[in-house]
């Protein structure tokens, strides 16, 4: 990580830790500060001050924006963990296992609301009605496809462009946020800003396609969820989809289908030495690949500076982690 990111990203934590929390209800905020303080890469945040930074805004102008990302990011993940049933999250026990189900419901709903008076105390100029106006439409975009997600689960003939434009709200909204987001407090025009929410599309698609791959090929202890969740859970991924269209007329498209209800544990390892034998795993990486070229194509609206140079580091890196 680059010093600007990691300015960027010491920002985002000293904001989050300081954010004002009351202590009572201790039921109430106690899970909210465990959800903000659970880690993570930060990407959403860091892109959003990047961003702010390359077309010259401040960090401190653009901060409130950043929490707003990052934690409606979290908001996301708790009610996305009480959804799948999830124990744990980044190697430690999720909200509702933690704290309970009602009261992660709870913490979740007010993190929600946490994320719109932030983007409500965004300095955003004359255009702060335009900020509020995109975080509502993220807000649609990223539930539509969080209900496509759950409609899928009982889908058998759901495909890989079913699957990316899901992606598109799930991921990908948010993402389109924080770099249009950022653009437009650091004073971008029209055109920049929307060159930086289709750099956002673009990232935020290889971002999960990077994440389905990463549930199989991923290191398990920084990885904090088990190896093949996916295929044991039955999810429908990039990986799982391109398998079945790929083995479609062939003997190992059984198995594939068998899968969409969800593999045996044991099963997983001969899903990945499959996977890799029909070249999904090389797809994968490959759509990864392109998907990143895409964002950093977009990013060349960027002004040049180390801001625009670090926010073109955290592009790149999303093809290259590996947890």
């Amino acid at each position: 990580m680059s010093d600007v990111a990691a300015r960027a990203l010491a920002d985002v934590e000293r904001g989050l830790a300081g954010l004002d929390l009351p202590a009572e209800p201790a039921s109430l905020y106690d899970p909210v500060r465990y959800a903000l303080a659970s880690g993570g890469k930060r990407v959403r945040p860091v892109a959003l001050l990047l961003a702010a930074e390359a077309f010259g805004g401040t960090r401190a102008r653009a901060l409130p924006a950043a929490l707003a990302v990052e934690t409606f990011h979290n908001f996301t993940l708790l009610h996305d963990d009480i959804m799948d049933r999830a124990a744990t999250r980044r190697g430690r026990p999720t909200v509702h296992a933690a704290f309970g189900e009602a009261e992660a419901i709870l913490a979740g709903d007010l993190m929600h609301g946490l994320s719109a008076r932030l983007v409500h105390d965004t300095d955003a100029g004359e255009r702060g009605a335009e900020a509020r106006a995109l975080f509502d439409r993220m807000v649609v975009r990223l539930c539509e496809g969080q209900a496509l997600d759950l409609a899928f689960e009982t889908r058998a003939d759901v495909s890989v462009d079913d699957y990316l434009a899901m992606i598109d709200g799930k991921t990908g909204a948010l993402l389109e946020l924080a770099l249009e987001l950022g653009a437009l407090v650091g004073g971008a025009d029209a055109a920049a800003c929307a060159a930086m929410r289709r750099a956002g599309h673009a990232l935020g698609r290889a971002f999960q396609i990077q994440d389905d791959l990463l549930d199989l090929t991923a290191d398990a202890p920084g990885w904090g969820k088990t190896i093949g969740g996916d295929l044991v859970a039955g999810k429908r991924t990039f990986l799982l989809l391109h398998a079945l269209e790929r083995t479609t007329g062939t003997p190992d498209h059984a198995f594939w289908t068998r899968a969409l209800g969800g593999l045996d544990p044991a099963d997983v390892p001969h899903a990945r030495a499959e996977m890799e034998r029909v070249g999904v795993l090389a797809h994968a990486s490959q759509a990864v690949e392109r998907c990143v070229a895409d964002g950093l194509g977009a990013l060349g609206v960027l002004p040049p500076g180390p801001a625009a140079d670090a926010l073109r580091g955290l592009a790149l890196a999303l093809a290259g982690r590996t947890v």
